[in-house]
């Protein structure tokens, strides 16, 4: 029986899991470590905390799964997307890394919109210009630590950096790197034009590799630390999302999975590249070769019933504890009671603005038809029915792309509520479906691994072997209808709401 390790860099922690070839996990090991805010805005991590949570999880599962170093053929990595790592001429961390939800650099945007042109940058890295890029944080060292910028020597994403010190060697892959905003994403490669106008030298950035491809072996000095032998392959693995898409079988056309999680993302695979023009959503290369994907996101999903539950349901999360369940079983049940519509009660979940298919950082969100006679578990339903409408429209900008989005998985918390996924299978049309590994990024990336290292002959034959579905939510015809209804009334809203919600910024 060969073995294969995933390992996924996280915003919260670290999580490393052992599989057996047919995707079983052995033995499971997750660190945390803090996240810093030095100014209102800011989001940074020390790698060094990565890497020692890296160190300290690996060698805990192989302690705890007895299983010997040799019997691992391959590690796959998967991590938090759009990280800043800068090293020095010693390959030593310069400045703790600004992350991925750091919104310091809307200047850095304007700039690299006006030196690139929007529509170049579009046409090139198949999405506009945002703060959460790679390339604004870039832009803003340069701009701000001049000092910095000048001792850095490499430009590496938090999964390289991990994958620098377990192998010594400089790589990425085309997935994470499509996150930068500096790769030819039709190309699968660094945008020359895109650098030269930025003014930021190629020599800074890894060599860019598809992501089952062996980018290094573990060091003997590695070795010693955690317990793996000596020369174990680690393959290019994958972002988050694509990981994710890996580890739920996401890896053909006409599969997509949907993620309730704080926020909310629909991503869906396409063998041909399409780029939609007006940036509603993000075009990647994805974690299988010469293939992409097409990711949209809702700001705020999972967040939107976590801030109601929060706020208004006190009793149910008194009730929950007394009962001993989770407080979103009960706002489940409660929402169960309501019919589709909510009574008339219709919910914007834009609490934090909104990404696809309105790129408006001043959207918030709105109750729209309140009336005494609504309760509780109206208000409920409607903020369910709300994120559902919203992850409709990412499907909907995708279906205007010409992407088949046909075969829908759903993870994340929300994902484990039967009722949500119902909601989805009604408003997407199409089967939503759970699957009975619930590792995500880590198995992905271990198949990634899988693949690299002769297992399998190709990602969608791994996926195939060893993704087994679980639950299914078949569309019901009636409520598609009745959910039709409603929903057209909810598109409307935005544009009817957008200059409100400009003025109201400005007071």
């Amino acid at each position: 029986m060969a073995y294969i390790l995933g390992v996924d860099i996280g915003t919260s922690g670290t999580k490393t899991v052992l599989f057996d070839e047919n995707g079983t996990a052995l033995a499971s090991a997750t660190y945390e470590y803090p996240l810093y805010t030095p100014q209102n805005g800011y989001a940074e991590q020390d790698p060094e905390d990565w890497w020692r949570a890296v160190v300290g999880s690996i060698s805990d599962v192989i302690a705890e799964s007895g299983i010997s170093s040799a019997d691992i053929k391959g590690i796959g990595l998967s991590g938090q997307m759009h990280g800043l790592v800068m090293l020095d001429a010693e390959c030593k961390v310069i400045r703790k890394s600004i992350i991925w939800c750091d919104q310091r650099t809307s200047k850095e945007v304007e700039e690299i919109t006006s030196k690139v042109g929007h529509d170049r940058l579009v046409e090139i890295t198949a999405n506009p210009a945002i703060t959460g890029f790679t390339a604004a944080k870039i832009m803003w060292v340069k701009n701000n630590e001049p000092h910095n910028y000048e001792r850095c020597r490499h430009i590496l994403l938090p999964k390289d950096y991990i994958r620098f010190m377990l192998t010594g060697e400089f790589a990425t892959e085309v997935s994470d790197a499509s996150g930068m905003q500096l790769l030819d994403i039709p190309k699968r490669q660094w945008s020359d034009e895109v650098l030269e106008k930025l003014g930021i030298d190629k020599s800074l950035l890894a060599k860019v590799y598809e992501s089952p491809e062996i980018t290094g072996t573990v060091t003997k000095a590695v070795a010693e630390m955690t317990g793996l032998a000596e020369g174990t392959p680690v393959v290019g693995g994958a972002g988050d999302n694509a990981a994710a898409a890996v580890g739920t079988g996401v890896v053909e056309d006409g599969t997509a999975f949907t993620t309730i999680g704080s926020s909310g993302v629909v991503f869906a695979h396409t063998s041909d590249i399409s780029i939609d023009k007006k940036g509603r959503v993000h075009t990647f290369c994805c974690a299988v070769p010469g293939c992409w994907h097409v990711m949209g996101v809702t700001q705020s999903a999972g967040l939107s019933l976590k801030w109601f539950r929060d706020n208004l349901c006190w009793s149910e999360m008194e009730t929950a504890i007394n009962m001993g369940v989770d407080p979103y079983y009960l706002t489940d049940k409660a929402a169960m009671e309501v019919p589709i519509g909510a009574n008339r009660l219709l919910y914007m979940p834009y609490l934090n603005g909104e990404r696809t298919p309105h790129l408006d950082p001043n959207a918030r969100g709105a109750f729209i038809g309140l009336s005494t006679m609504h309760k509780k578990k109206d208000m409920i339903r409607a903020v369910m029915e709300g994120v559902s409408y919203s992850l409709r429209d990412c499907v909907e900008v995708m279906r205007e792309m010409r992407i088949n989005v046909s075969d829908m998985m759903a993870c994340g918390g929300g994902g484990t509520s039967p009722l949500w996924r119902q909601m989805l299978a009604d408003l997407y049309g199409c089967p939503v479906k759970t699957t009975q590994n619930k590792e995500g990024p880590a198995l992905g990336v271990a198949l990634l691994a899988a693949v690299g290292t002769g297992i399998y002959n190709s990602v969608p034959e791994a996926c195939r072997a060893v993704i087994k579905e679980d639950k299914i939510q078949n569309p019901i015809t009636e409520n598609s209808e009745k959910y039709e209804k409603v929903y057209e009334l909810y598109r409307r809203l935005y544009p009817r709401m957008k200059q409100t919600f400009a003025e109201l910024a400005e007071l």
